[in-house]
């Protein structure tokens, strides 16, 4: 069967989920991070306590873990960040490389410019084995939320499915839920399956549901009315699908501005805007509105970064007046 995921963290947790808790458990190396609300720096005692407590929950994970089974080579990641920019292309062509190269222009020096021409490559590359090994009748299993650049995937994904005219022997589909108890009776939230753990996977195959022909001919007349909307931005609202502007979530990049003080650091704000209200967008597009706010004159620039640095590690001012 093949396995259809819409971002590399969700590709890379779903192959090791396929063998998550086969054999004994091989002590490594875990990296912590201790901080305090002070400021004030952790001990040697501290960190230590954090680093065994930290060891023995990942053993505990990987024994009661229970493996998905599978091949990797089945597994096909489709990181199209579908959400932003132009969707008119019937296939992924050079507007939305353009798009991703231009989400990963905040990488330092030309790292970013030749990740994103690496991902195109591969992905143009996966998808005609995808399709290839759907015409000869290959099972497919597509594992979607309500984030937005997994909706756009998967709505996406169907209209690939339409265009091929392609008699897959079976369609199903894996929606994540939006929240879920946790084992202290506390409601758990991920944005996207890129949040969930490689042990944890197993546990929503029982939320698989076969695709009827009719869903993915839905699918792909909703797709192909967002392409001919062609907005800036693709969200989820009440779970539908719908075309947005780029404004879209300005106000909350506002509002964690107005918390700061007249001088601030640009990576915190994008940070606190993506912990704290789940919005599923990139860091990226963060960054390009804030950007978008500089042009127009609401903050200024107060010092740059390093070469070797993203771009929104800088500090910045309000331009009170502007705001």
């Amino acid at each position: 069967m093949l396995e259809i995921v819409f971002s590399d963290s969700a590709c890379g947790s779903l192959k090791v989920a396929q063998h998550y808790g086969e054999g004994e458990y091989q002590d490594g190396c875990i990296g912590v991070i201790v901080s305090h609300a002070d400021g004030s720096k952790p001990t040697k005692e501290e960190v230590e306590a954090v680093r065994r407590k930290a060891k023995e929950k990942a053993r505990l994970a990987w024994e009661s873990a229970t493996p998905l089974g599978g091949n990797t080579a089945d597994i096909y990641g489709f990181n199209l960040v579908l959400s932003i920019g132009d969707i008119s292309e019937n296939q992924p062509g050079i507007k939305r490389k353009q798009t991703l190269e231009h989400l990963y222009s905040v990488f330092p020096n030309d790292e970013g410019h030749q990740a994103a021409q690496e991902m195109f490559k591969k992905i143009k590359k996966d998808l005609k084995m995808v399709q290839e090994r759907a015409a000869v009748g290959e099972s497919l299993r597509i594992w979607y939320s309500n984030q937005p650049d997994e909706m756009c995937g998967l709505y996406w994904f169907m209209e690939q499915l339409n265009q091929w005219k392609a008699h897959v022997k079976q369609v199903s589909i894996v929606k994540l839920p939006e929240g879920e108890a946790d084992e202290k009776g506390n409601i758990v939230r991920k944005s996207g399956w890129g949040e969930v753990a490689p042990g944890e996977w197993h546990r929503y195959l029982a939320l698989q549901k076969p695709v009827l022909p009719v869903f993915v001919q839905s699918c792909a007349s909703h797709w192909q009315q967002l392409q001919r909307e062609n907005t800036p931005l693709r969200a989820t609202l009440n779970g539908q699908l719908i075309s947005a502007p780029e404004t879209l979530y300005d106000d909350f990049i506002f509002r964690e501005i107005e918390a700061e003080g007249e001088e601030f650091q640009e990576a915190k704000v994008i940070g606190r805007v993506m912990g704290k209200y789940q919005l599923g967008i990139s860091d990226s597009w963060i960054a390009f509105r804030i950007e978008e706010m500089i042009r127009e004159g609401k903050l200024e620039v107060v010092s740059a970064v390093a070469e070797d640095m993203l771009v929104y590690h800088r500090v910045l001012k309000k331009c009170i007046y502007r705001l």
